[in-house]
């Protein structure tokens, strides 16, 4: 398994993903490989100083023998003041489940975030990977989608609320732990594969201010 770093330069290259669950099927509970790639960006300047987006993304694999997958979180503040400052907030949660024995797996779950001449401004960037591998394929129930889509609401509103970065760190963070919560619960019989965990989160947050 490979988690990437983020180069502040490259975050024109993928369009932002709309802040909405989603469920790809994928073609079928059995392909060769599967890729997929979430991406939440967030731009705040002068003209438009409170910018807000967040992805929630479920995907359901199958069986595979590989697998890349790539989750990026990007927000930028601009140009704004003390008197007049920005807010920019981006946040990727992906969810991801895959099944199969020794599946060569390529994760990559990186997020940044960049004040320019943007003093006291307040910006951040979050991404969220959650892979869920499994012996057979599993197909999430309708009872564990509507916890999911519960915590994806609580997480927009907790985006907009306009509460201070440190604080919406640890309120994201907890949304996060009740996404692994929940994802276990749903592999809790399912037959495990024999080189992954069952439920793997990779967390990436980067934001201004730092503390």
């Amino acid at each position: 398994m490979r988690i990437g770093l983020f180069a502040a330069g490259a975050a024109g290259i993928a369009a932002a993903v709309p802040a909405q669950a989603a469920t790809a099927a994928a073609g079928g509970m059995g392909r060769n490989a599967a890729v997929a790639e979430d991406h939440t960006f967030s731009h705040a300047d002068r003209a438009h100083p409170t910018q807000v987006k967040d992805s929630f993304t479920v995907r359901q694999f199958g069986t595979v023998t590989s697998a890349g997958i790539r989750n990026q979180a990007n927000a930028v503040s601009v140009g704004c003041s003390v008197d007049a400052h920005c807010r920019s907030v981006a946040l990727s949660f992906q969810i991801v489940t895959l099944a199969g024995q020794h599946t060569r797996l390529n994760a990559v779950n990186l997020s940044d975030a960049a004040n320019q001449h943007c003093d006291g401004c307040q910006t951040l960037a979050g991404a969220y990977q959650f892979v869920v591998s499994t012996a057979r394929p599993i197909t999430l129930d309708s009872a564990t989608r509507n916890r999911l889509a519960d915590i994806h609401r609580r997480l927009d509103e907790l985006s907009r609320s306009g509460i201070p970065a440190v604080d919406l760190k640890t309120k994201v963070d907890a949304l996060a732990a009740e996404v692994t919560g929940v994802l276990h619960d749903a592999v809790a019989d399912a037959p495990k594969a024999a080189d992954q965990p069952a439920v793997a989160v990779h967390r990436h947050m980067d934001g201004w201010p730092g503390r």
